[in-house]
């Protein structure tokens, strides 16, 4: 429970207990009727300045003078409480809001997420478990509230808009989905983003299937249409249960050992660089296998030969469990020998 809440709960407890404990009070000490001890404890409570409901006799007085520094006092935090509630909330929300934008600024070669729907809560997380700096844009209060409890740096905004797109620095940015809820949106989105960092890669969802040429031509590397890949997927797993499986296995987590499929480019320091696959031994030695090789002029080569010698700039497209891909990788860039 927050604490809001809990302050909220407090107040509205401590109110009902001063109006029960004066109206009881009333009743016995003066015989007041039921109702008529309520509103004496209600009128006494909120200092309104009415006369007394019915005579009081000095016994009454008495407590009525207790009363009227129980119940004022009590008034008196509660609207202390609701008012510092009030300011915790605005002042709270300020420096968040500056907070957030803070490590925004500092964002570089980060992946910027367009919408927060079921779409783009899966690639979210997906960039979150690759351990990439990712940033959240929605208009909806809701789902940007649940990103940030889902540990994403998040922005209210329209990311149809140049301003909203300069202000997560598109400039600076590796890539982005456009995962918004129409195809429209998701055009004006990618028109934005390519006009203001013409290098970004962006890959986005098409809901209709003459959106995926339109998204292409105004600047989309890659097109997803859910609904076409879900019916696809769900006649393969009758067609072909095993492919199925396999492509599961191989690219979902928690189903058997973890395996990955990863892109690595070979930098120039590279001891790979100039070696053939099989002199290179990372089947035998790291257990990873390089499942296609894309040339630095864009041919791709799958299933690669064992003569096939490597060239800086390529890039492989490897599988294997992430310790042995790790390795590859510093090997890949030079790190290592």
């Amino acid at each position: 429970m927050s604490a809001p809440v809990r302050r909220l709960m407090f107040v509205v407890i401590a109110i009902v207990v001063t109006l029960a404990i004066g109206t009881v009070g009333f009743v016995v000490v003066d015989s007041y009727p039921w109702f008529d001890a309520f509103y004496m404890s209600m009128i006494t409570m909120t200092t309104v300045g009415y006369s007394e409901v019915r005579g009081l006799s000095q016994a009454g007085r008495i407590f009525n003078s207790f009363y009227l520094l129980l119940s004022v006092s009590t008034l008196f935090l509660a609207i202390a409480a609701m008012a510092q509630t009030i300011v915790e909330n605005e002042f709270g929300n300020i420096v968040e809001r500056r907070r957030t934008k803070k490590m925004i600024d500092k964002l570089a070669d980060h992946y910027i997420v367009c919408g927060f729907g079921r779409v783009g809560r899966g690639a979210a997380q997906e960039l979150k478990e690759a351990r990439v700096p990712v940033v959240i844009v929605d208009r909806n209060p809701e789902k940007v509230e649940r990103a940030i409890r889902a540990g994403f740096l998040a922005v209210l905004a329209d990311s149809t808009q140049d301003a909203t797109l300069k202000d997560v620095h598109i400039e600076r940015a590796r890539g982005l989905v456009a995962a918004l809820a129409t195809d429209a949106d998701n055009v004006f989105a990618v028109i934005s983003a390519k006009t203001l960092n013409p290098a970004v890669h962006i890959a986005a969802r098409a809901a209709e299937e003459e959106a995926s040429d339109k998204l292409k031509r105004v600047g989309a590397d890659a097109v997803f249409a859910p609904y076409t890949m879900t019916g696809t997927r769900l006649a393969q797993a009758l067609l072909k249960p095993h492919v199925r499986q396999f492509l599961d296995f191989a690219t979902a987590h928690g189903l058997g050992p973890s395996i990955r499929i990863e892109q690595l480019e070979v930098d120039t320091a590279s001891d790979l660089v100039g070696r053939s696959l099989a002199e290179t031994r990372l089947r035998s030695e790291l257990k990873v296998i390089v499942l296609a090789i894309r040339r630095a002029d864009g041919q791709m080569l799958f299933n690669p030969p064992a003569e096939t010698a490597i060239a800086a700039g390529d890039y492989l497209i490897v599988m294997g469990e992430p310790d042995p891909l790790r390795r590859l990788e510093q090997r890949i860039a030079g790190a290592i020998s």
